[in-house]
């Protein structure tokens, strides 16, 4: 949502798929789970009343109009993109599967993963961790606000100190908040390694990607 309060902002939008452009035309192959924040979150409705159940179904559809603006931006810069959602609901996009999402990869299509891992109770951090052991991704590049993990939040604690590279069990030790408990283990179990990273930074991905030092590494 960028500086808006709510929303798709375009410039935002445009942005992040400039972004995903430049290290698509490096031959790198891209998969994305894509959040819903920006247009509701579960967890939020449900101090609200909602069934809880009912609230996370709502965010995943949010991620569905999320995936569907990001494919539309790429497809405007010329990048192909294909979105699968993990709640079958052609034609707005085609059902999840390895193959799938194999297949679009090897032609070099971004893949942007939407509606979750298609179950309530799960946040994205869990279907991001799950796709990327699914498609045997190299690494999970976790977009935040924040420029990698630090000691405190940041954004709160001006004397915390940011981590250029932490292991799994330091940061569960630490009690640090990388992502939810769940993807964590996930990611630690699978050994796939996590760089977290601010997306908002323009060009950092592609630099990421070329190898600097940007964000935090996280590994076994």
């Amino acid at each position: 949502m960028g500086d808006d309060g709510y929303g798709i902002n375009s410039d935002r939008l445009t942005e992040y798929a400039e972004q995903i452009k430049e290290i698509n035309e490096l031959g790198v192959q891209i998969a994305i789970v894509i959040g819903g924040g920006n247009i509701f979150r579960g967890m939020k409705g449900t101090e609200k009343g909602f069934d809880r159940v009912k609230g996370d179904y709502m965010g995943m559809l949010a991620t569905v109009i999320n995936g569907l603006a990001i494919q539309s931006a790429l497809e405007s810069l010329q990048v192909k993109a294909r979105l699968l959602t993990a709640i079958r609901m052609e034609p707005v996009g085609q059902g999840y599967s390895k193959q799938q999402s194999t297949d679009a990869l090897n032609n070099q299509e971004v893949v942007i993963f939407a509606a979750g891992t298609g179950n309530p109770f799960f946040t994205t951090d869990t279907a991001s961790a799950l796709r990327a052991v699914e498609i045997e991704a190299d690494a999970l590049l976790k977009g935040t606000r924040v420029d990698g993990v630090y000691t405190a939040d940041p954004e709160k604690d001006p004397t915390a100190e940011k981590f250029d590279e932490i292991t799994f069990d330091e940061a569960y030790n630490r009690g640090l908040s990388i992502m939810d408990l769940t993807a964590f283990t996930m990611c630690r179990e699978n050994n796939l390694p996590v760089v977290v990273f601010d997306m908002n930074q323009a060009g950092n991905l592609k630099k990421l990607i070329l190898g600097e030092k940007i964000g935090t590494l996280v590994k076994k």
